[in-house]
């Protein structure tokens, strides 16, 4: 296992389980040239603050995570969000406004809070209601987000609403961001609808009263752990290590076929070289990195996939998380949060209220704020220093929510290449690149560059990741 983030972490316990499973021995090694499992996610204790630095939680209509933290006994832990506050805000004209009610990403379950919103104008409205006549789309090949929202609701619905709120989960330009591989069940529900004003109204009929009235996002349906997200980290760890040899900080310099013997014939497996020269060979491998890495690794063993797997592009980002007094603060932050579209010409993404999402994330009369910057369309601000990215939060911070007085603490996380773009085409790319890897038996790629950018997802990878390996080679030794 080449790479200990939560896709690794993943592959190593699923093998672990099919190993038990099938009685048949297994010798597994995790390999991570960082000091420390988990990837980006981390939890930290400041004070009576629970800080994530990295992602806060998870969606569920993704089982894959419920069932891991199930498996792994702590689904008992699991926490919803907070009731009290499930809408969203975005920004208009320097001010944040409430997203309408039952507006979800891209499509409204209800016209009349569009109508009285100021997010748009009466021609806005007017385009926007017109979606109900909008045809079905005839061409079938992939496209971009902006094309399918500007089409079916016109631009200002892109531009004001749809665009800062796919950017916060995606740090994406939706003139680049494939629909079919980020948001299909849009292209489904104009499939079988024509309408998606009238698809989401009828889905959200099944829906609880409660969640009728919710903006943004189902806020419903996400989770995190009560100690925050290093819980499900750290029980992968314990468990893991329960049954593999586990190596930080140890870098892995190539990957190749063994030698071939005296008849010409190469054994079966992959030898890896590390940092310092010494190798070592397995039965099979999984690569649980960012693909461009994976991609320097196969360079010599395959240069078309090694070209293929760098044609995913990555964003970068920094988060910084600080936290405030309430009564510093002249905004109520009546809501999870508040995403800032591109047009507002502003130097920050987006900003979540952690303690108004989750209890337990902030003591009593404090708020938890995480600011978001850079992205795929703002990628110069990441070059900003330390320092100079705290200034600028800090200036946007008071001038959007009225942020004034200093601060409990702040902390910079910077997560460099690390988002993938699912830019359109990403499925077709992923379909070449896993024929081709099917060539290469005992390898395998894990990791949110492929089928999913979130936690369920590269849970998912890591899995599929570890059966496909232990059906195809490692139970058959």
């Amino acid at each position: 296992m080449v790479g200990g983030g939560l896709s690794g972490l993943a592959a190593a316990f699923r093998l672990i389980e099919l190993s038990a499973e099938a009685k048949r021995p297994l010798e597994l090694t995790v390999i991570e040239s960082g000091r420390r499992l988990g990837g980006i996610i981390e939890t930290r204790r400041i004070g009576q603050y629970l800080v994530e630095t990295g992602a806060d939680s998870f969606i569920t209509n993704k089982p894959w995570a419920v069932d891991l933290c199930e498996r792994l006994g702590i689904a008992g832990q699991l926490i919803p969000t907070d009731a009290a506050f499930r809408r969203s805000l975005v920004l208009r004209n320097g001010r944040p406004v409430a997203v309408p009610d039952g507006f979800m990403l891209l499509s409204p379950t209800k016209l009349g809070p569009v109508l009285t919103s100021s997010i748009f104008s009466l021609r806005g409205k007017l385009r926007l209601g017109l979606e109900y006549f909008v045809p079905r789309h005839r061409e079938k090949g992939d496209e971009s987000l902006a094309s399918f929202v500007r089409r079916r609701f016109g631009h200002e619905a892109l531009e004001r609403l749809v665009q800062p709120l796919v950017g916060g989960i995606y740090t994406a330009d939706p003139e680049k961001l494939s629909l079919r591989a980020t948001m299909p069940r849009f292209l489904e529900m104009e499939h079988r609808y024509r309408s998606l004003i009238r698809a989401s109204k009828k889905q959200a009929m099944h829906r609880p009263t409660a969640e009728q009235d919710e903006s943004g996002a189902r806020y419903t349906l996400f989770l995190t752990l009560a100690g925050g997200l290093s819980e499900l980290l750290d029980e992968l760890e314990r468990r893991v290590r329960q049954s593999a040899a586990v190596r930080l900080e140890t870098g892995v310099l190539q990957i190749a076929k063994p030698p071939a013997d005296d008849r010409g014939d190469s054994a079966p497996g992959w030898t890896l070289t590390l940092v310092g020269g010494s190798t070592e060979t397995f039965d099979a491998v999984v690569l649980s990195l960012r693909s461009y890495l994976s991609a320097e690794l196969l360079g010599p063993v395959d240069p078309q996939l090694s070209e293929q797997l760098r044609q995913i592009p990555y964003a970068s980002s920094v988060v910084v998380v600080s936290g405030h007094r309430l009564s510093d603060i002249g905004h109520p932050l009546d809501a999870f949060g508040l995403v800032i579209p591109h047009i507002e010409r502003r130097k920050i993404l987006a900003i979540s209220f952690g303690s108004r999402k989750f209890p337990g994330r902030a003591p009593e009369g404090r708020v938890l704020l995480r600011t978001f910057v850079g992205g795929d369309m703002q990628p110069e601000l990441v070059e900003h220093s330390d320092e100079e990215i705290l200034e600028l939060v800090r200036a946007e911070l008071s001038d959007i929510l009225g942020v004034r007085g200093s601060t409990d603490f702040e902390i910079v996380s910077r997560f460099e290449n690390a988002m993938p773009q699912y830019h359109v085409g990403h499925l077709e790319l992923v379909s070449e690149i896993e024929r081709r890897l099917a060539e290469h038996a005992g390898l395998a790629l894990a990791g949110n560059a492929y089928h999913g950018v979130g936690i369920p997802d590269s849970i998912h990878s890591g899995e599929r990741a570890a059966e496909a390996l232990f059906e195809t080679v490692l139970d058959t030794n």
